[in-house]
């Protein structure tokens, strides 16, 4: 039985510290295998900023050199009714019937599952296991304790916490910006996906 995370984010562009993210994760958790996970942009509450086929070429550019780490467009994919992790989640468990298979997150999308946000909670946490990263401001453990979802499926494997040496952040929109002004955030990127963006004038 192998051990995979599933990775999901708008990669809009995909960063240096998604990749160290990804890295440091499947080292400490021993994950066999990080599928990046391109978020869909039917999604109401994201407005992506280059088309889907530029953050899909991107992503195969980034993750060309690490067996461990794959690009599914599964949610890419999908109508917009579908988008949604309890669903993706079903979709990845049943492709690999024979591994344990886990959700990636930050703990700021572990606060909005327990402040009600997220639909369909109760069977997204009550059906899988989660790889939650530190966030600045976010207390995981106090999260966990004060949402009775959360703590009431928490039998000692549900959330493996990873509340150390996480706390870089390079976001996506910051170097969106960088591009937009003129800026020079070439080594904050893989130099595939900087040299892309250059040459398809992307986030003008």
């Amino acid at each position: 039985m192998g051990k995979i995370g599933i990775y999901g984010s708008s990669f809009d562009p995909v960063t240096n510290v998604h990749l160290w993210t990804a890295s440091t994760v499947a080292h400490r958790c021993k994950l066999d295998k990080v599928i990046f996970l391109p978020c869909s942009s039917k999604r109401k509450d994201k407005v992506m900023k280059t088309n889907d086929e530029h953050r899909w070429d991107m992503l195969q550019l980034a993750l060309t050199d690490n067996p461990k780490f794959k690009v599914d467009d599964y949610e890419m994919k999908s109508e917009a009714w579908e988008v949604y992790t309890y669903f993706t989640m079903e979709h990845f468990k049943k492709k690999y019937p024979n591994d344990e298979v886990y959700f990636i997150m930050g703990a700021d999308l572990l606060q909005d599952i327990a402040d009600g946000q997220w639909k369909y909670s109760e069977e997204l946490i009550s059906t899988n296991k989660f790889i939650v990263m530190a966030r600045d401001g976010v207390d995981m453990l106090k999260t966990i304790a004060s949402s009775p979802i959360l703590r009431n499926h928490d039998d000692g494997t549900r959330f493996h916490l990873i509340d150390k040496g996480l706390a870089m952040e390079i976001s996506s929109t910051y170097i969106r910006e960088e591009f937009a002004r003129g800026g020079e955030p070439r080594y904050l990127l893989p130099e595939a996906c900087y040299q892309y963006i250059k040459e398809n004038s992307l986030y003008k």
